[in-house]
């Protein structure tokens, strides 16, 4: 199985060393010294990681074959594809790759119905699920352990314990129609930045 791993994106230096927006909770196993990556565009690769190194907060690497900035350049927005065992998992207990968790039913604690997971969003501050309702509209759910309480890969499902209004319109008018600002309620519950 084949998944994105990071973007190339500008050229850092005169060495052919480029930035990298990481797409891995793994870049050490999936960015490291020696890897060989494909690309997309496939015309661009396969490319072998020759060094990386952490250049204030960024990860920079370097392929061989690539010696000047002009060459680092013309991979700029290239995607790096690595293959990975579909059958394995992360190290830590909580984590999951983003294959796993596609296509997974959601659920709240009580049983009821919420949607599909149709797409993983990896925000700097936390990671999404979007959620596809079955009236065709969709949902964002963070995927925080406070709302997500369970991941169940044998049930092939996702149990929530969403706060109010999060997936329930009519909670969150009932609120306005009580006075209260859904806003400032929504800001209460905001929560914390935690990456699985």
């Amino acid at each position: 199985m084949q998944l994105v791993v990071a973007r190339v994106g500008r050229a850092h230096g005169i060495k052919g060393e480029v930035t990298v927006e990481v797409r891995t909770d793994e870049p050490e196993l999936r960015l490291a010294p020696g890897a060989v990556l494909a690309t997309d565009p496939a015309s661009v690769g396969p490319l072998t990681i020759e060094t990386g190194r952490v250049h204030s907060g960024r990860l920079l690497l370097r392929f061989e074959g690539v010696r000047d900035r002009t060459a680092a350049e013309a991979l700029r927005n290239t995607l790096l594809i690595a293959e990975v065992d579909p059958d394995a998992t992360p190290e830590e207990p909580d984590e999951y790759y983003d294959h796993q968790l596609m296509d997974l039913d959601v659920v709240t604690k009580d049983g009821a119905e919420v949607g599909r997971i149709t797409e993983i969003s990896h925000l700097p501050s936390q990671d999404l699920f979007v959620v596809e309702r079955p009236d065709g509209s969709e949902a964002l759910i963070p995927f925080v352990a406070e709302i997500v309480v369970e991941i169940d890969l044998e049930e092939q499902r996702a149990v929530i314990d969403p706060p109010p209004g999060l997936i329930d319109d009519r909670a969150a008018r009932d609120e306005v129609a009580d006075g209260h600002s859904v806003a400032s309620r929504d800001a209460e519950n905001a929560p914390s930045g935690e990456e699985a």
